[in-house]
């Protein structure tokens, strides 16, 4: 069995444990001395947060061993897919991580902590994924590295929103892209246990909208998303991480803002706020063919039962692909992808 992180859970993060940033000083915190939600211990009235640096690696890190030794090793297979324009099949994959395994997490005793903010057993999570692999060349059905860096690394959120139909929002709440040049190594790596590390490392809160059939709401997905290169050469590594943004003043849905200052009327929509954890991997194998890799688990809550969650998402996940070739080929030509 596959260590599990407490990172790459459907539990979602609070915004008390995330890293230091200027938009969240407005939060309010506890009284001086009182215990913060994440079981820190406030000094002079304030959160103590996660180092920049450490919490990146850290996540990065669980993401990648998760990848290897979960996703690719114990994950169930269950047959090839067709995802159409792409030329290649994509095999299907499920697992399910019991309540048992769930509460043997170290929540609290991993080297960047969490904390469970419920009383109770833990929930299952049912992931689903699949594996793909590409020719690496510039034609239809196909794409090359570079391309899949483009699409897929390089603004991430809304490059998912322009290659997936029912996406029609990524409101950004906040990034870290300053705050992590400034944590960088002198050759823009952050370091994993001395190693090469990963590169051109991004960091953001994004609220992700879907449209979903009549009669039901739109769902909006509030994901802290990492993204970054390596740390094999010719790889990439995109994380997606549930977030209980509810209380920045920053955040659009989740406070329902959108209401009344939503830029369309489909912005204007109430939603429902769903959770959804995710890891995205590309790299050039040793015979040259890409291959991508990504698992996800989800709840999109409302009226909708986790029996019917689980008959559509595993279409839902294979259907990616074929839309991502189509609009790639769209593009290209037009001097967007870049490595």
């Amino acid at each position: 069995m596959a260590h599990l992180g407490n990172f790459l859970r459907l539990h979602p993060l609070h915004t008390n444990e995330l890293p230091d940033h200027p938009a969240l000083n407005s939060l309010i915190h506890g009284p001086k001395g009182k215990q913060a939600s994440n079981g820190s211990t406030p000094t002079n009235g304030a959160i103590t947060r996660p180092d920049l640096r450490q919490f990146v690696t850290h996540i990065l890190t669980e993401s990648s061993y998760f990848l290897d030794e979960a996703v690719l090793k114990t994950f169930a297979n269950k047959g090839e897919k067709k995802s159409p324009p792409s030329y290649n099949g994509v095999e299907l994959l499920t697992h399910t991580y019991t309540q048992q395994e769930m509460d043997a997490v170290p929540w609290r005793s991993a080297d960047v902590p969490r904390q469970w903010s419920s009383s109770g057993p833990k929930p299952a999570e049912n992931w689903f994924g699949r594996r793909s692999r590409h020719a690496n060349h510039s034609e239809d059905g196909t794409a090359t590295f570079s391309e899949f860096d483009y699409g897929l690394r390089h603004q991430h959120s809304e490059h998912e929103m322009a290659y997936t139909p029912d996406v029609y929002d990524c409101h950004e709440v906040l990034n870290y892209n300053m705050e992590l040049q400034d944590s960088m190594e002198l050759d823009g790596a952050i370091r994993c246990g001395g190693s090469v590390g990963f590169t051109d490392v991004r960091m953001s809160v994004r609220e992700m909208c879907h449209k979903l059939p009549f009669p039901l709401s739109p769902r909006t997905f509030p994901v802290l998303v990492i993204a970054a290169k390596g740390p094999q050469r010719h790889s990439l590594t995109v994380v997606q991480i549930p977030i209980d943004i509810s209380n920045l003043t920053s955040a659009l849905y989740s406070t329902g803002r959108n209401r009344t200052e939503g830029s369309s009327s489909i912005n204007r929509k109430g939603v429902v706020l769903g959770i959804y954890t995710s890891i995205e991997h590309a790299q050039i194998l040793p015979d040259q063919n890409i291959q991508w890799v990504m698992a996800t688990a989800s709840d999109a809550r409302g009226w909708l039962p986790m029996w019917m969650q689980k008959l559509g998402v595993p279409g839902a996940v294979v259907k990616d692909v074929g839309l991502f070739m189509k609009w790639i080929s769209e593009i290209r030509g037009k001097g967007l992808h870049s490595e």
